[in-house]
């Protein structure tokens, strides 16, 4: 067991509830890849000024399509890219393949994906002290772990999808465009038809895949806004000390000026009594720039922590509708074929209606086909940001100088 399972053993247990999030309106699918995401990111932008631009990280700070554009052209990306899909689409490109072979699969390509490394991990809770934060850290990377290996699994669900439609995107390209078809073609399309039937949905129903990955971000974000509002109020309390503290020194020089006037006489005496003040007052003004620029800087290492945990969220939400989606999709047209079998092969009309409407169909099908592949890929480099910035952020705590680079 690793460490930060042990860690988060004692957090919050339970069956992962299933969130029925279908969407059965397949015809509002038609949007591109680039105009789906930056529209999704407005919505989900929106949605986070109501939900986290109440906490002390403001939401409409986090410009999600900057988020995605930026993400989308970083060399990690990249690297990703290259990893889960270039590399596994000549693999088993029918879906088949015992269950062991593709776990096996699934671990190695994630030991090569996700960042930073298990043992990097470990070595950061395990010399982080032992707090909420700790806690809530442990099972939100526990959590990421498990949804990683989820989305490596949609890579299967996108080629048994291909597969699917194989033979129907066949006989789109072999049948001409306008009816009535002849004879053979209308052959087959039934024909193309009949796999297509014996072929099951490659996209699973809305499940509780995610949840566990969602329960442990909201109390991740409600911990880290709590002790980001505490910072906060630390840092403005000490910055109005060290305001009354200048404003006491200058009084007190205006009165040794007075008392100097006044008493001439004694003012050997006065200079050596303010003398102690002003040694006292340089001393602390350094000890409390210091403490200023270490609130500050915690104060940023929380700031990008929670941003980052709040993009990744995001991109899971993102990636539950899509497949929820194509689920909805596949088996909308599953409905049609069915319709066109049960008429019979010499319903020709029935079975040219079908055709004209898989045709319109299987535009909407590749754009979001490509939407998945391109967000799997989303997922890993800001799930990747998000454990290196909380990781940063515990090393921190231990060891000021330990931080890991951002890639």
């Amino acid at each position: 067991m690793r460490l930060w399972e042990r860690r988060s053993a004692g957090g919050v247990q339970g069956e992962e509830v299933g969130r029925d999030d279908t969407d059965t309106n397949t015809s509002s699918a038609n949007a591109s890849t680039a105009r789906s995401a930056s529209s999704g990111a407005r919505r989900n932008g929106a949605a986070a000024v109501e939900g986290w631009g109440s906490s002390p990280v403001s939401a409409a700070t986090i410009n999600l399509s900057r988020e995605y554009t930026l993400a989308i052209h970083t060399s990690s990306y990249n690297e990703i890219w290259a990893k889960i899909h270039v590399e596994a689409d000549g693999q088993r490109a029918g879906g088949g393949g015992a269950a062991e072979g593709e776990k096996e699969e699934d671990m190695s390509t994630l030991a090569g994906v996700l960042q930073p490394e298990d043992a990097v991990v470990e070595h950061a809770l395990g010399y982080a002290p032992d707090t909420e934060l700790t806690r809530l850290a442990a099972d939100y990377l526990r959590s990421t772990h498990q949804a990683s290996l989820l989305c490596l699994s949609l890579r299967r669900a996108l080629r048994r999808a291909r597969a699917l439609y194989g033979p129907i995107a066949d006989l789109l390209a072999l049948i001409p465009l306008a009816p009535p078809l002849a004879a053979a073609h209308r052959d087959c399309a039934f024909d193309a038809f009949l796999l297509f039937d014996q072929m099951p949905n490659p996209f699973p129903a809305p499940v509780a895949g995610f949840q566990g990955m969602h329960r442990s971000f909201v109390g991740l974000k409600n911990h880290l806004n709590l002790r980001l509002l505490m910072i906060r109020r630390k840092r403005r309390l000490l910055r109005y000390a060290t305001r009354g503290s200048g404003i006491c020194l200058v009084a007190c020089a205006t009165g040794a000026a007075i008392a100097g006037l006044v008493l001439a006489t004694h003012a050997i005496t006065v200079l050596l009594a303010a003398a102690p003040a002003c040694t006292v007052s340089g001393v602390s003004c350094c000890p409390a720039a210091a403490s200023m620029k270490r609130l500050q800087q915690r104060m940023d290492r929380l700031d990008d922590a929670a941003r980052g945990a709040y993009v990744l969220n995001n991109d899971v939400d993102t990636i539950e509708r899509l497949v929820s989606r194509l689920h909805a999709t596949v088996e909308s047209d599953k409905m049609l074929v069915r319709l066109g079998l049960e008429r019979g092969r010499g319903q020709h009309q029935f079975i040219e209606e079908v055709v004209r409407q898989l045709r319109k169909n299987h535009p909407s099908l590749l754009s979001q086909l490509a939407d998945l592949k391109e967000h799997i890929c989303l997922y890993f480099t800001a799930v990747n940001r998000a454990r290196l910035l909380l990781v940063n952020h515990l090393s921190a705590q231990s060891d000021p100088d330990s931080e890991l680079p951002l890639s």
